[in-house]
C-alpha cells in the first residue's frame, strides 16, 4: 500500500471515530460545573441500576433531588429504561421504562 493511501485510511479512521463519538452526544454540558458527580460517575451508577447501552445521556435541571440530574436512557433488549441519577448526590432518582413521550 502507498504512503498516500495509509494516510487516507487513517484520517477516514478518524473521522469515523469522531463521528462515532458524537453520536451519543450528552447535553448539558452548561450545568457541568455545578455537578459534583461527573458524567463518568453518573453512567456507572446507571448502569448499576439497569444494565445495558446507553443509547441517550443529559445534565438537566430538573425537579427532585438537588434540581441537577443526569439523564439516561438504556436500552436492554427491546425496553428502554429511562433512569435518572442525582447530580450532586449519585442518588438514583428514576428507573423506570420510557414513556410513550420521550423527550
Amino acid at each position: 500500500m502507498t504512503a498516500p493511501k495509509k494516510h487516507l485510511i487513517t484520517l477516514l479512521g478518524l473521522v469515523l471515530t469522531v463521528t462515532t463519538a458524537n453520536a451519543l452526544a450528552f447535553t448539558g454540558q452548561k450545568f457541568a460545573g455545578e455537578a459534583k458527580i461527573n458524567l463518568e460517575q453518573a453512567r456507572a451508577i446507571a448502569l448499576k441500576a439497569h444494565p445495558g447501552k446507553i443509547t441517550d445521556e443529559e445534565l438537566e435541571q430538573e425537579k427532585g433531588g438537588s434540581g441537577l440530574r443526569y439523564s439516561f436512557d438504556i436500552k436492554h433488549g427491546k425496553v428502554t429504561q429511562e433512569v435518572g441519577v442525582d447530580a450532586k448526590t449519585g442518588d438514583v432518582l428514576e428507573n423506570a421504562p420510557e414513556g410513550p413521550n420521550a423527550d
